[in-house]
């Protein structure tokens, strides 16, 4: 039985599930800051963008290492 190959799609999972949850905790905070302070808009959505992209890209690292070959131990 290979152990690594059917822990990959756990892995996948568990990137989704933690991607999902970064992604949704940073937009709520965006929408209450910009229900708090309407003028500060466009910087906090510039700001939202560029930690969306790094909570995704997160993801996107976590499953690019399931695909890496381990030997059998």
């Amino acid at each position: 039985m290979n152990i690594v190959g059917q822990l990959a799609p756990l892995a996948f999972g568990l990137a989704v599930i933690g991607s999902g949850i970064g992604v949704g905790y940073v937009i709520g905070k965006t929408i209450e800051s910009v229900a708090r302070q309407p003028e500060l808009q466009g910087r906090l959505q510039s700001l939202m963008f560029l930690g969306v992209a790094l909570t995704e890209a997160l993801c996107f690292i976590a499953i690019a290492v399931a695909f890496i070959p381990f030997p059998a131990p």
